[in-house]
């Protein structure tokens, strides 16, 4: 008999099946791709040696969410690498600015903002778990740390307007694209709290990257699954909710369209215009570049770091992030770009690597990116057309193929205003049940929102527990071969 079905194995349908095959559940899971893992997938696209993250690269919440604090996963054999410098951002005239693990010596360079970015990052760096916590919390409990809480709410009212604090442009330009991260109008609430949590992680639990690609991750999910008796079906497209039978409880790695498309002639009428007005945000566009040696930046130090934001200055980012979030395509996007091979060298093979690049764009752009992240970093790193052996590139237009959650290329699975975030993906007091009994939604469209954190899953999965099995204690996470209830 099975207990639990779950549609969808990105990072929050496996996060909510590990909670509750551990709870003790028959847990089935349906993924319609031939692999597990959504935004975990890495691939050898080009030869059968160098293996490319096809979505996400580098995860900061992997070990700082709750839930993968719990699962820990370097005890099971993920090894996390850090990079000494997280995230850093060229300038023009080949000048540069970084942030270091050490806020101190992040700090040095700034000038005298130094000080400033101490006061603003320092206070949340002491309380890290606390800010992690509430940021990565179903966003409807009380804080538990009050004071965490006021010190996050004071940073991200004042960095959510167009007055920075910062006088320098290093300072500016730092901050700004790691900000950039929401993908949307700049400033804003959600832009700045996007950045608040993202940079004070950088100089606590790190910005790692998966020793041998992002798949790791997803596979340590998996293994724990099978492990207390879950069973995971690949290549099984799941098309209307009927297909699962009369399975108590059924829990979605789905968005509102998806859910609509499963579920919509099932639906109340009043939560079916609910969910068709759920808005999705700007579109990301991915390029794969198979290289033949390291990026050259014209900056060495940003060379050295795991992460890297192009977009020029603060004024720069701000103004093509807007007009992204408007329609507006322009011709110099900002970018993310990651050259795993820094920090971690197995990924270089025989003079090959990959480097990773998402373009910001807007929704629904079927530009092919390759060409415009060429010549973008080409712009910072000259001779990088040189070392190009082979690219791939995928515009947002074509992203919801790969993931049916990534409508017109909205890789966070709904726009980041303050009324989405809080409200995803319909005003319900428990985000994560629908109307239908025991059907739940535990998307990256529920809260906290995107990035691989589980905490969709895992939130959703223990909703679901205690509304139809009066389990209130949260399952162990914990490495062990066992499961927690027989």
């Amino acid at each position: 008999m099975t207990d639990a079905a779950i549609v969808g194995t990105g990072p929050n349908g496996l996060a909510a099946a590990v909670t509750l095959a551990r709870a003790g559940l028959d847990v089935v899971l349906y993924e319609k791709a031939d692999t597990v893992g959504g935004g975990l997938r890495t691939v050898a696209l080009f030869d059968s040696e160098v293996r490319h993250d096809v979505c996400s690269a580098v995860h900061p919440m992997a070990v700082a969410s709750p839930f993968f604090r719990a699962f820990d996963l370097a005890s099971r054999g993920v090894n996390l690498l850090q990079p000494d410098i997280p995230y850093a951002h060229p300038l023009a005239g080949g000048h540069a600015v970084a942030a270091w693990r050490d806020i101190t010596r992040t700090a040095a360079h700034l000038g005298v903002d130094g000080p400033r970015w101490e006061r603003l990052m320092g206070p949340l760096v002491a309380r890290s778990r606390s800010v992690v916590d509430l940021l990565l919390s179903d966003l409807r409990s009380v804080p538990r740390d009050p004071v965490a809480a006021a010190w996050l709410a004071s940073r991200v009212l004042a960095h959510a307007t167009p007055r920075s604090p910062f006088v320098t442009p290093e300072a500016r330009a730092l901050l700004t694209g790691v900000a950039a991260h929401a993908v949307g109008k700049l400033p804003s609430l959600a832009s700045a709290a996007v950045a608040m949590l993202l940079a004070h992680t950088a100089h606590s639990t790190g910005w790692p990257l998966p020793e041998g690609g992002s798949d790791r991750i997803a596979a340590a999910l998996a293994d724990d699954i099978t492990a207390h008796g879950g069973v995971l079906h690949t290549g099984h497209h799941v098309r209307d909710l009927a297909e699962l039978g009369d399975v108590p409880l059924v829990l979605l790695d789905v968005g509102p369209k998806e859910f609509l498309a499963l579920a919509g002639h099932r639906l109340p009428a009043r939560y079916r215009r609910a969910l068709r007005r759920y808005r999705y945000g700007p579109g990301a566009a991915k390029a794969d570049f198979l290289v033949s040696g390291p990026v050259p930046w014209a900056s060495p130090l940003v060379g050295r770091a795991g992460t890297v934001h192009v977009g020029g200055s603060h004024a720069d980012i701000a103004r093509q992030e807007s007009g992204v979030a408007q329609g507006k395509p322009g011709s110099a996007p900002f970018l993310l770009v990651v050259d795993p091979a820094v920090t971690d060298p197995s990924r270089a093979v025989d003079g090959r690597r990959p480097v990773w690049a998402y373009a910001h764009v807007p929704h629904g752009d079927t530009r092919d990116p390759v060409e415009l992240i060429r010549r973008r970093v080409e712009e910072y790193a000259p001779g990088f057309t040189d070392t190009i052996l082979a690219s791939h590139g995928r515009p947002a237009a074509g992203f919801e193929a790969y993931n049916p959650n990534y409508v017109g290329g909205d890789i966070a699975a709904g726009a980041l205003t303050v009324r989405q975030s809080l409200l995803r993906p319909t005003a319900r007091w428990d985000p994560y049940t629908t109307p239908l009994p025991g059907v739940y939604l535990c998307s990256a469209a529920t809260p906290p929102g995107p990035s691989v954190h589980g905490m969709c899953g895992h939130l959703a999965a223990l909703s679901a527990l205690r509304r139809h099995h009066g389990i209130r204690e949260t399952p162990d996470l914990s490495p062990r071969p066992v499961r927690a209830f027989p």
